[in-house]
């Protein structure tokens, strides 16, 4: 896949539109997770030095087409330090703008336009701009006004991250170092049949852990207790299973599970083998022999793939074990130079950043469900546009 990138392109006092993803986690109006925003920040530093004007497009939230302000930008602006123009649609402040100037625009998403690519919200959004980059990996699955329907209008190029992130999608896709290992969590199977098939596919061995893990022990008919599984996602659990084994990849389920007798952080845990789970157990973590059987597949890996963590990572020490054994081990592995690290999905680049080694991954993605949909093999909308034809 070849993109136009903003490589060579002469911006030097042009009005540039530029689509980020700053869909980030914000408490008590404090951004608690800036890792997108540091993302895109090569991107708004080399249009800003080669002396674009620079006005950045991004969402928060869902607010569904209206304005509402908890899903404000402002945050944001205030962790940059850069101006926030109130309503995207303004073009008051391009009159002023000098060569490195950078603004950011109000939440796209205040607008019903944008979700619903409406031509004329469009044509509102790029109305008096030169051109536009697209750096937001995350949400170039989608079809909205910001990300395909400005490029339909405005010369269009990749940024920076939108290229990087291609690019190492693409190596691990088409030319993996070998053993390849997949890591495949979350909570529903029925979101992620099509990354599970692609997934089988092209690796060597795959851990399915987390609710999916226990909805695929369901299927092989063990008790799952009072947890978090798809009973109607039987049928495609054998099914996955089966395709995996036609493709001569080893599928690993949980052999164990970190259970409790209520879904909270501070509950009293028991380790259980999968056929030991009762109908009151609350599955919550993965178990010490599954942790355990997961390092040693990671220790044989060449290169891995990781998106979902195991547990509720977020309720640390007592129900991370799973996911940050796994981590830590990747990273380990990764640092030695003995593996090759691809890690997305947001509760898993959350679960890096807790126990501290995402900078020792080979590459972390921005993206969750553009991840998902990449690896799977579908076409992304926004990527598509800014394809080199």
């Amino acid at each position: 896949m070849k993109l136009r990138t903003i490589e060579n392109v002469d911006v030097r006092g042009k009005l540039v539109l530029l689509r980020d993803d700053f869909n980030v986690q914000i408490v008590d109006g404090k951004i608690t997770d800036g890792f997108r925003i540091e993302q895109s920040m090569p991107t708004i530093n080399a249009l800003r030095a080669a002396g674009a004007k620079i006005a950045i497009c991004a969402h928060l939230g869902r607010p569904k087409g209206t304005r509402n302000m908890e899903y404000s930008l402002a945050p944001v602006a205030e962790y940059m330090h850069v101006p926030l123009i109130a309503d995207c649609l303004d073009k008051g402040f391009m009159a002023n703008m000098k060569e490195g100037d950078i603004v950011l625009l109000e939440n796209v998403r205040f607008y019903e336009g944008e979700e619903k690519n409406d031509p004329a919200f469009a044509a509102k959004l790029a109305e008096g701009f030169d051109l536009f980059v697209n750096d937001a990996f995350a949400v170039s699955h989608r079809a909205h006004a910001s990300t395909v329907g400005v490029a339909e209008i405005l010369p269009s190029y990749a940024g920076n991250l939108l290229a990087a992130e291609i690019e190492n999608l693409s190596n691990v896709m088409e030319n993996p170092a070998r053993p390849l290992l997949s890591i495949v969590a979350g909570s529903k199977v029925s979101t992620k049949i099509g990354v599970l098939k692609a997934l089988a596919k092209l690796s060597d061995t795959m851990i399915i852990g987390g609710a999916l893990g226990t909805t695929f022990n369901y299927a092989q008919g063990h008790k799952v207790g009072n947890s978090l599984f798809e009973a109607d996602q039987k049928d495609t659990a054998l099914e996955i299973m089966e395709f995996a084994k036609e493709n001569n990849c080893q599928i690993l389920l949980p052999l164990d599970k970190g259970v409790a007798k209520e879904f909270k952080r501070d509950a009293v845990r028991e380790n259980k083998a999968v056929d030991a789970i009762t109908d009151d157990d609350i599955i919550i973590d993965a178990g010490i022999d599954t942790t355990a059987r997961n390092l040693a597949a990671i220790d044989k890996a060449a290169t891995v793939i990781w998106n979902g963590t195991v547990g509720m990572a977020e309720w640390a020490p007592v129900w991370s074990m799973g996911s940050f054994s796994i981590a830590e081990q990747i990273a380990a592995r990764t640092r030695d130079g003995k593996l090759v690290s691809v890690v997305g999905g947001g509760d898993t680049v959350a679960a890096l950043e807790a126990c501290g080694v995402k900078s020792y991954m080979s590459y972390v993605s921005t993206g969750g469900g553009a991840f998902l949909e990449f690896v799977e093999g579908r076409t992304l909308p926004g990527i598509a546009i800014l394809e080199d034809k």
